[in-house]
């Protein structure tokens, strides 16, 4: 991710300095994320879709597990910075998926590093994903022009047959009211656009084959010189 400002820092503590901190160190940083603090008390029932790394630290006694509890639904990245060896044993075990920072000197600057990492990975997997949704989208619409292109020859069949008898009813010597004609010519009119519609897709399927063949003369002529240059 080049750029951090677009991604969302989710910030939760109940000391301000701690908050402020980490806010101000950033500062110094040519890319800086937007921030969101929160207390512990407060992250309940949160929004994955509002944050894209969650830094838990300096939360009151009894509200970390609660905190921790609350961001794993989320499954966005979250980092525990405390410098208290009992309470990081205690979250490498119960919860394995947090990261863990020790908060000694130069804390700040490993912090920095680490979130900033995450960042990127969370970018990245969002990308996959968008390409992902598109590359399914195409497929689904590959399948369905595949399928259309496949059944032409029957819906012309049908159309033909359509369009042939809505002539004949029109062309017999037998008189029609006027709302029998009318309904008949547009059976006609409609059969008659059906029609150009297909052929369409005919006139489609001849222009992509011949782009195919441009495409593969191009991919052969660019092998073969750089064959002929190693």
């Amino acid at each position: 991710m080049g750029n951090l400002d677009q991604s969302t820092v989710l910030i939760i503590s109940d000391d301000p300095d701690f908050s402020g901190a980490i806010t101000g160190r950033w500062q110094s940083e040519r890319s800086t994320p937007a921030f969101t603090l929160m207390r512990g008390d407060l992250c309940q029932g949160m929004d994955p879709d509002t944050f894209a790394v969650a830094i838990v630290g300096a939360v009151r006694a009894g509200g970390l597990a609660p905190a921790l509890r609350a961001l794993e639904p989320a499954g966005q990245p979250v980092l525990l910075v405390s410098d208290d060896g009992r309470t990081v044993r205690d979250v490498r075990e119960t919860h394995p998926r947090v990261m863990v920072l020790r908060q000694h000197e130069g804390w700040l600057d490993a912090l920095v590093l680490i979130v900033t990492e995450s960042l990127r990975r969370s970018e990245m997997m969002d990308r996959l994903k968008r390409v992902e949704r598109a590359g399914a989208h195409l497929q689904h619409q590959a399948a369905l022009g595949t399928y259309m292109l496949e059944m032409r020859h029957s819906l012309n069949n049908a159309l033909t047959s359509v369009l042939g008898n809505s002539e004949l009813l029109l062309l017999d010597p037998e008189p029609l009211s006027a709302a029998a004609r009318s309904q008949i010519e547009t059976i006609r009119n409609m059969s008659l656009r059906m029609h150009e519609v297909m052929q369409r897709f005919s006139s489609l399927e001849k222009e992509l084959k011949v782009v195919e063949r441009q495409t593969a003369g191009e991919s052969r002529a660019k092998s073969q010189s750089a064959g002929a240059s190693s």
